[in-house]
């Protein structure tokens, strides 16, 4: 194995080793220069817990994983795919001796997806932890869900150079911390603010020209996007002699990526123009001087109005303080920042978590099974709003139901490793004969197709590459061409009529109707506008792909039309007419009118007999009679089938808190708390369980606590809810938690027998019983001999009735 001796983190690898033989977490916090991507990877599949097993290696961009592979193997003296390999999304490079895997961080979320217990894998190492990522958290509080209930020996190590400690640790339990210092040589910074007057462009080159003069090597620029790589590239032309260009960005195909990161073969001095994928994990070869633009573009999510604009802003402290040690990886070197050594940096960035579209993460939760995010550990909890914005939309498109499980449309789409509104477009793809055209409307819209201005995607899908040749970046073809072979298609399409039915699908609440040329209101309610002059600013009704979710209305930047007629077969809620109350603010009264609507869309109308003016609260209450039930969250719908069950097992001293009762009942229990009121959803915001438990006298209350409690304790310590949701209460609970216990719980005082649902290791049915003395006396013997070898670390002793109880492995016995 070829080796450097000489980088910081050699005398820190002893450590790790403790740290992760004694402990299955912890932490190391490695100074840039330090080498810790590529070394503490290969020295820990020397560990005795490594064994036959693999690590992953999880980076936050693929080339970052595909430089980090190729440089590990290449200490190893081997090619990629033996021992060190890579895997992304539509990539691989592995094999059956391949023992690290270096990952994209959504592969993790598949692989424990797919298997939570992670056969075959030792540890998990999280790279660059601190730019957290929506799918970084997303996998560490999975696999930290993993690890505590099915996997007690996996070993996690999160690995950054700069991170919120307390934080994490407060994640993570006991974990080991390990320090280590960086290699950095001197970096002298200079200032040089750009004049907000003149174009930026115009003076980044004049900087660009300065530390060509002054300084040696390569220069690494880093600006916010593509488009002000491209307009810096023309105003450097024309290049000095012995000068090159080179641009390095995620858009670009693999080996141009490669060409900007490697020293030029010629020996040219090279301007590498890069987006913050410079930023950390790719060290550019040859790079002495760094000149920061000082900008970063992040897409920011409005839950508020369902839309996701990307905005540009200034960077914060720590990630220039990044971009700088750049400059002194491999010498002393410089630093230009473009902006004025006075002006204020905010210390950290934002968590994507904090900022993006949780409709992705709302359905791998769902995928998880569960619908409460408060279930699992997160360094940074998801925003509620936002959560619940992704939720209704999933709900809206039809992969989750009422009580936010998965439908079988979902399943479906569990299969396509895209956004959930890209996956419904392939799965509903197939009735309308469209799945090819689906196929390149999804890799379009992943930002792996054409680019331009052109709004119309109808023409954009025309100018479509019939080959990988014809292809400019070789992505578009390449990840349509994916996708077909995933749904066993070809790409050959006939005709683009379906195009906007299949957009409409996928982007339900923004189908637009035409208010005025160039102006439409979206089904959410929104208002967006397009160039009048664009034929699309005159078409009746389109589906508005992609807009900048400005609040003053948003800029269309891609749409298609579809046939207004085609909406009905879409969305069968839009054949009939049903009532709609209105608050008119000018009139001070409650409007009613029948209407066929799609959402805020108004597609037909006709009067409906006229509300009294008075009758806010009584038409607010019609309303929800008119619908037919109330909108009781979780925890209402639990204390309503506790009582209900009460009421059947002990009479009619418990109140009847069934939906007709409660509807009937409106005006006694739910009046008194509609002040100030206007609004359904408001309405169906209020506490309808506080409300309702209110309504029991103290002594109700605490025999509710006793006959019908919301959890039981089991043999294991665990307090295990209790479900009453269905016919009869249910209790699932894992198999081993209930050694010891020789009869089924019962509940109203005796009367009742508690449904039984017992699950294996990995919280999977085994066996519904109302008899657990039966159980362990028959039943059990069948399920031990089935699980045993499955679970091998889970304990399945000879005597159930009598073994100690335990959530835990055999180890911990």
């Amino acid at each position: 194995m070829r080796v450097p001796q000489d980088l910081p983190i050699e005398s820190r690898l002893d450590d790790i080793q403790h740290a992760l033989a004694t402990h299955t977490r912890a932490i190391l916090i490695a100074e840039p220069g330090a080498g810790k991507t590529t070394r503490v990877p290969l020295a820990l599949l020397d560990a005795e817990w490594c064994r036959g097993g693999k690590l992953l290696l999880l980076e936050p961009r693929r080339v970052a994983a595909r430089l980090a592979a190729r440089h590990m193997a290449a200490q190893l003296g081997e090619p990629v795919g033996q021992t060190v390999g890579y895997r992304m999304r539509g990539e691989s490079r592995t094999s059956e001796a391949t023992r690290l895997e270096v990952v994209t961080q959504g592969v993790l979320t598949r692989l424990l997806q797919d298997d939570p217990l992670l056969e075959g894998v030792a540890g998990l190492l999280f790279d660059e932890f601190h730019e957290r990522s929506l799918e970084t958290d997303l996998g560490l509080a999975l696999a930290l869900d993993a690890q505590t209930g099915l996997r007690d020996d996996l070993r996690l190590l999160v690995m950054s150079a700069t991170l919120d400690v307390q934080a994490l640790q407060a994640v993570l339990g006991e974990a080991a911390l390990i320090e280590c210092p960086g290699r950095q040589f001197p970096v002298t910074t200079h200032y040089r603010p750009l004049d907000a007057r003149d174009v930026a462009a115009r003076e980044q080159a004049q900087v660009v020209r300065e530390a060509l003069d002054r300084e040696a090597g390569d220069l690494l620029v880093i600006l916010p996007g593509v488009g002000e790589i491209r307009r810096l590239a023309r105003e450097l032309e024309p290049l000095p002699d012995g000068v090159v260009v080179r641009e390095l960005h995620g858009r670009l195909p693999i080996d141009t990526q490669q060409q900007a990161i490697a020293r030029d073969p010629e020996g040219r001095r090279r301007i590498v123009l890069a987006t913050a994928i410079a930023e950390s994990s790719v060290t550019v070869e040859g790079v002495h001087t760094v000149i920061d633009s000082g900008f970063e573009r992040v897409p920011v999510f409005q839950a508020r109005r369902g839309l996701t604009r990307l905005a540009t802003r200034r960077v914060n402290q720590a990630s220039a303080d990044q971009r700088r040690g750049r400059a002194g990886r491999q010498g002393p070197g410089a630093c230009y920042r473009l902006w004025a050594r006075e002006q204020p940096l905010p210390a950290h960035g934002e968590p994507e978590i904090q900022q993006a579209d949780l409709a992705p993460l709302a359905f791998e939760l769902a995928r998880w099974g569960i619908d409460d995010a408060g279930q699992l550990r997160w360094v940074t909890p998801p925003p509620a709003a936002a959560l619940t914005a992704g939720q209704a939309l999933l709900q809206r498109l039809g992969v989750l139901d009422e009580h936010r499980h998965l439908t079988a449309l979902g399943r479906a789409c569990a299969r396509h490793p895209a956004h959930p509104r890209l996956a419904v477009m392939l799965e509903r793809a197939g009735p309308l004969d469209a799945r090819p055209l689906a196929c390149w409307l999804v890799a379009l819209l992943e930002g792996r197709g054409a680019t331009g201005d052109e709004p119309d995607l109808a023409a954009v899908v025309a100018r479509r590459p019939e080959r990988q040749a014809q292809d400019p970046t070789g992505n578009w073809y390449r990840e349509a061409r994916r996708l077909a072979d995933r749904l066993g298609c070809g790409l050959r399409v006939d005709t683009l009529a379906p195009l906007g039915e299949l957009l409409a699908m996928a982007y339900p609440e923004r189908v637009a109707l035409r208010q005025a040329p160039g102006r439409f209101k979206l089904a959410a309610g929104n208002q967006a506008w397009l160039d009048e002059r664009h034929p699309l600013a005159h078409a009746e009704t389109l589906v508005a792909v992609d807009l900048d979710g400005r609040a003053q209305g948003a800029r269309i930047f891609r749409a298609a039309r579809i046939e207004s007629e085609r909406l009905a077969a879409l969305f069968p809620e839009t054949r009939d007419y049903r009532p709609r109350l209105t608050w008119d603010d000018t009139e001070a009264r409650v409007v009613g009118e029948e209407v066929r609507a799609l959402g805020e869309l108004i597609l037909a109308r006709r009067p409906l007999q006229e509300l009294p003016e008075d009758a806010v609260h009584e038409a607010l209450l019609r309303a929800v009679r008119r619908r037919g039930h109330l909108a009781l969250d979780g925890e209402a719908q639990q204390l309503c089938a506790r009582v209900a069950l009460l009421r059947r097992a002990l009479g009619d001293d418990w109140p009847d808190w069934s939906q007709e009762a409660l509807l009937a009942s409106l005006e006694t229990w739910l009046l008194p708390y509609l002040g100030g009121i206007r609004r359904l959803d408001r309405l169906d915001a209020l506490p309808f369980a506080r409300i309702l438990h209110d309504r029991l006298d103290w002594p109700r209350r605490q025999a509710l606590d006793d006959l019908a409690p919301s959890h039981l304790r089991v043999p294991s310590g665990s307090r295990v809810r209790l479900d009453y949701t269905g016919d009869e209460p249910v209790l699932a609970v894992k198999l081993q938690e209930l050694f010891g216990l020789a009869e089924t719980p019962r509940l109203a005082g005796g009367r009742v027998p508690v449904l039984l649902h017992l699950l294996s290791p990995a919280g999977r049915p085994l066996q519904v019983t109302r008899d657990l003395g039966s159980f362990w006396a028959q039943g059990y013997f069948e399920v031990r001999k089935d699980m045993r070898g499955r679970y091998p670390k889970h304990p399945w002793p000879d005597d159930p009735a009598t073994a100690t109880p335990t959530a835990r492995t055999k180890r911990h016995l």
